[in-house]
């Protein structure tokens, strides 16, 4: 049998004609075992340049988007996602791909109940997809895999039956209408999105609302996205991805060994490697982001001076803060924690520590006490009402399975087609999603924030509060209770490890 990476998702859909079969339920399990053969996990790919030494350069201070135009209740924003020239290592120049040229892209910074109209333009050589993750967005703004926008001259495959395609430019309205919440924008391109938010096709979207602004959390200069990411290096200073098509035109997929994810060997803080920020002793609010591919962090203080104090989850606050001594965050999962430095002598250093790596992957960055300061934020110990979703009152359950199956990447043991509506919901209606694992898999449902109710070994001290991407570990069992709350139409549900999304490991959800 040929190796499932050497054909496109397109190809294996037409040569394979697996289906999934949607029951009254849901998605219908295919019959297939929970382990049906070896899982390959994530491989590392070792950079061949010289790598600095951790702690060497500033954290940046992401540049925040600045509309192009304001009225009464929309902010217009024209980005263009086009290749670029970044320093990401020091001294080393490194092409990239990115949201006005820049990795990561700039923060988008809306407020509640104001509409964002984005105006994406592209000169990549390529076809794009924008996807605003933990968005609450019509279904023809959320990013569908094959709603293409193509470059001004394109001529390579770039239809399909199920999407749509625009040149040149393609707006995205984005309402808004959700509690305060971090949330990201990356490429969601079919195929092709691991390899493209890799060259850098990312970053920052926050929402704020009045009801957060009042609880006193650190703000301003205090309150600071962390994109954290893995990335390899060539020996160019080029960004190493193990693609079986380097131009990212055609084929799609990684070399065998790859399979399971691609992990790099060079930590990543607002696309600086291992960098330090100067804080003074004072409370700091740090929105983390883990923008990896398919790697895992576990965050720790080293030494632990104070806890982690998360007080938000991927969709908005949480009911009540929760303090970690360590906080694991999968690909695309956000926390946002608050870590007070009060107390601490000018000249300490904290290092934020990857509980989960080795050698370099171990260290993430460095914080480094400056001096006393006045402090007037707060962390009270009731932040936002939470309304509990109550699963004996779900209409309707489903089960889906992530597992690899014959060599591919799936679900329910069926690979993604476009074209294929996988579950049909229906709109604002209470649903259960029972959801089992071969392995490592951030889930991640597009436009329906949910609930985490039921894991295997009990819930972790991480499922509380609203999310939209979920870890499960292998021949393990999580249950949620989610709805589709707002829009009809097309989205998807898929794993967040990019290689599997890439390589099927996603479905189609049509809301009615």
């Amino acid at each position: 049998m040929a190796s499932t990476s050497t054909l496109t998702r397109r190809q294996l859909i037409r040569t394979t004609g697996l289906g999934i079969g949607v029951a009254a339920t849901g998605l219908a399990l295919s019959g297939c075992s929970l382990l049906p053969e070896t899982t390959p996990g994530a491989a590392l790919l070792t950079s061949a340049v010289p790598l600095p030494a951790p702690f060497g350069v500033p954290l940046p201070i992401l540049p925040r988007a600045q509309p192009t135009s304001r009225n009464a209740g929309t902010d217009v924003y024209d980005i263009t996602a086009r290749p670029g020239v970044a320093e990401i290592l020091p001294g080393v120049p490194t092409p990239v791909w990115g949201y006005d040229g820049s990795f990561p892209g700039p923060t988008i910074v809306a407020e509640r109940d104001r509409t964002v109209l984005l105006r994406l333009h592209t000169e990549l050589p390529v076809p794009t997809v924008l996807h605003l993750h933990g968005g609450a967005t019509p279904a023809d703004s959320d990013g569908f895999p094959t709603d293409f926008l193509v470059p001004e001259g394109w001529t390579g495959q770039h239809t399909h039956p199920a999407g749509d395609v625009a040149v040149g430019t393609r707006e995205y309205r984005y309402p808004n209408r959700q509690q305060a919440a971090s949330l990201w924008y990356h490429d969601h391109r079919m195929d092709f999105t691991g390899p493209q938010v890799w060259r850098g096709l990312f970053g920052s979207y926050l929402i704020h609302d009045p009801a957060e602004d009042a609880l006193g959390l650190p703000t301003g200069e205090h309150d600071i996205p962390l994109l954290v990411c893995d990335r390899a290096f060539g020996a160019d200073g080029s960004l190493a991805y193990p693609s079986l098509d380097r131009t990212l035109s055609s084929v799609a997929g990684v070399e065998e060994p790859y399979a399971g994810g691609v992990l790099g060997d060079v930590v990543l803080v607002n696309g600086a490697p291992w960098p330090e920020l100067d804080v003074t002793a004072r409370r700091y609010r740090f929105r983390i982001l883990n923008a990896s591919n398919a790697r895992q962090f576990r965050f720790e203080l080293d030494p632990p001076v104070a806890p982690i104090v998360q007080v938000g989850s991927d969709c908005g606050l949480l009911a009540e803060p929760v303090a970690h001594t360590a906080l694991p965050v999968s690909p695309a999962e956000r926390y946002d924690v608050v870590i007070d430095f009060g107390g601490l002598a000018a000249g300490t250093t904290v290092e934020l520590r990857n509980g989960l790596g080795s050698g370099p992957t171990a260290q993430v960055m460095r914080f480094r006490v400056t001096g006393a300061a006045a402090d007037d934020s707060r962390v009270l110990a009731r932040l936002a009402d939470v309304e509990p979703l109550d699963p004996a009152k779900a209409s309707t359950a489903r089960r889906l399975a992530f597992a690899r199956t014959s060599g591919q990447w799936t679900i329910n043991g069926a690979p993604f087609d476009p074209s294929r509506p996988d579950a049909t919901p229906r709109l604002r209606q209470l649903e259960t999603w029972t959801i089992t694992s071969d392995g490592d898999h951030p889930v991640h449902v597009h436009s329906a924030p949910f609930q985490v109710v039921d894991r295997t070994g009990g819930l972790a001290a991480t499922d509380r509060g609203w999310k939209d991407t979920v870890a499960v570990g292998p021949a393990q069992t999580v249950t949620i209770v989610t709805r589709f709350p707002e829009f009809r139409g097309r989205f998807v549900a898929h794993c967040h490890n990019l290689e599997h999304e890439d390589m099927m490991m996603m479905a189609t959800i049509e809301v009615l």
